[in-house]
C-alpha cells in the first residue's frame, strides 16, 4: 500500500501533533506516536508493482500543485478503532484528490484504493489509531474537551508506505 497525503504549515502541524500527543498520553495508545505518524490529509490510497514509475510520474505531478487552505470543522470515527479530525471537503481538496487518482488512474497497474477515489473519499486527519473501545471514548472526551474549528494551509505533498509511517518523497508545494 502507497498514500499521497497533504501535509501543513508549522503552526497547523503544532496544533494537531497537540491533539495527536494528548490522545496517545491518556489512553496510553501510542499507535500514531511510536509510528511517527506526521500530522496529514491522505488524498489517495494505491497499489503498485513499480514503485520507481509512480515515483517518477508523481515527481513530475507533484512539482505543479499549489499550497491551498483546509478548514477543520469536526471530529469523526471510523468505528471501531479510528478517531479523527475532519477537514471541510473544499474546492482546493476536491481538485487534489482529482488530480492525484486522475494521475494515478492513468498508470498501468497502480491500483487505487475505492475509498480514497474522488466523491468516495472522507477527508481526515486521524489523531487515534488501534484504539480499544475505552480509548475510543477517552480520545472522544479528549476531543470534545479540547477541539475547536481551525484552518490550516498545506505546505507539502507526499508519497509514504504505512506502517510505519516512511517516506518515499516530500515535494513542498508552491505559493
Amino acid at each position: 500500500m502507497y498514500l499521497v497525503s497533504v501535509y501543513f504549515d508549522d503552526e497547523t502541524n503544532k496544533r494537531i501533533q497537540r491533539y495527536i500527543n494528548a490522545v496517545a498520553e491518556k489512553t496510553r495508545n501510542t499507535f500514531m506516536t511510536h509510528g511517527n505518524v506526521p500530522p496529514h490529509i491522505t488524498v489517495s490510497a494505491f497499489e503498485t508493482r513499480d514503485e520507481k514509475r509512480v515515483i517518477q510520474i508523481l515527481e513530475r505531478k507533484f512539482a505543479e500543485l499549489e499550497r491551498g487552505s483546509v478548514t477543520w470543522c469536526s471530529v469523526g470515527t471510523f468505528l471501531p478503532y479510528v478517531i479523527y479530525i475532519m477537514p471541510v471537503l473544499n474546492k482546493y481538496l476536491h481538485g487534489l484528490s482529482c488530480e492525484i487518482n486522475g494521475c494515478l488512474s492513468g498508470i498501468e497497474g497502480a491500483e487505487v484504493n475505492r475509498f480514497y477515489r474522488p466523491l468516495q473519499w472522507v477527508p481526515h486527519t486521524t489523531v487515534g489509531k488501534t484504539l480499544s473501545k475505552e480509548q475510543m471514548l477517552t480520545a472522544f472526551q479528549i476531543l470534545q474537551e479540547s477541539f475547536g474549528a481551525f484552518e490550516g494551509e498545506t505546505a507539502y505533498i507526499g508519497l509514504a508506505k504505512p506502517n510505519p509511517h516512511r517516506d518515499l518523497m516530500r515535494v513542498e508545494l508552491k505559493g
